[in-house]
């Protein structure tokens, strides 16, 4: 026997959910955003008055000094074209061989799918290790030097491939049957009727190749640490940030060098070169934002 809610309580209950609901929300916003707005406030405040604290979601003593110290390296441009000429080709040849995988391996013929699989998941929790992969890359691939160093090694993701794999096996299998049907092959099947509405999942897999990509630095400290013009934005940043704490060191000797160094002192720099490194990508963020959760769930639905 069940007893019926009394109107009162119901329109009570109605009411208070939402409040404190949004009221969490709201601080959760705020404990995310804080962080980021304070990073930009620091960035636009000058150097000097940077290092005595107390900055919040505003500058102080607005400065550019971070950014022009940044932004007048020539050589920052070079590296800006090389990192989106990275995150660009590694994240669509990461999409399109991932996906055709994936493909192949949700085919219920395919007597292999399981073996492949398996053998792929394997690699996920067994790793040789940084110096025979750095061997493998240099010495026997050769691709030390090179641009292509950024991108062979990052073309396919067996976690990628997995979720693609699960989001392909809830599409209806009729769709495939009727293609089947009407002469279509596996081929044709997957370009014109499974990428297509693989949309949401490939649009996640996009984000998660290119935010990777983008913030990679340490390849290039490996493989192309002597070559200017192969360097990546993040390790141009991380090696101007370096100088900066080194040039504000050695200010002492000179009182024109103490004047310009505490302008952009390795704080504000830190701020700036957070903000340079982080734009891009939330530019492009919103584009797949509406793409990103329904990809998420819709992917992790099966096994």
């Amino acid at each position: 026997m069940t007893t019926a809610v009394p109107k009162r309580q119901k329109k009570r209950r109605d009411v208070v959910f939402p409040f404190v609901n949004g009221v969490i929300l709201c601080v959760l916003m705020f404990v995310t955003l804080y962080p980021v707005i304070n990073t930009v406030a620091i960035s636009f405040n000058d150097g000097t008055d940077a290092l005595r604290g107390g900055i919040e979601l505003w500058p102080r003593v607005f400065s550019l000094k971070a950014y022009e110290a940044l932004l007048t390296d020539p050589m920052i441009y070079q590296a800006f074209f090389i990192s989106v000429s990275r995150t660009v080709i590694t994240t669509l040849l990461n999409l399109v061989l991932t996906s055709m995988l994936a493909f192949a391996l949700s085919r219920r013929e395919y007597v292999l799918r399981g073996f492949i699989t398996m053998t792929m998941v394997l690699t996920m929790y067994v790793n040789a290790g940084l110096i025979p992969n750095y061997l493998l890359i240099s010495k026997t691939l050769k691709l030390s030097k090179t641009f292509w160093v950024y991108i062979i090694p990052t073309m396919f993701s067996c976690f990628n491939m997995i979720v693609i794999r699960t989001y392909i096996l809830g599409l209806p299998e009729a769709l495939v049957e009727s293609a089947r049907i009407d002469g279509a092959g596996d081929i044709r099947i997957f370009w014109q009727i499974i990428f297509p509405l693989c949309t949401p999942v490939l649009a996640t897999v996009a984000l998660f190749v290119a935010v990777g990509s983008w913030n990679q630095w340490f390849d290039t400290q490996l493989y192309n640490g002597g070559k200017k013009y192969l360097h990546t934005l993040q390790y141009l940043l991380k090696m101007k940030l370096a100088t900066t704490t080194q040039s504000m060191n050695a200010a002492q000797t000179s009182a024109d060098a103490l004047k310009n160094t505490t302008q952009t002192t390795p704080v504000t720099i830190r701020c700036a070169i957070t903000v340079v490194s982080a734009l891009p990508i939330l530019l492009v963020y919103p584009f797949l934002q509406r793409y990103f959760v329904t990809g998420m769930v819709l992917g992790g639905v099966k096994g």
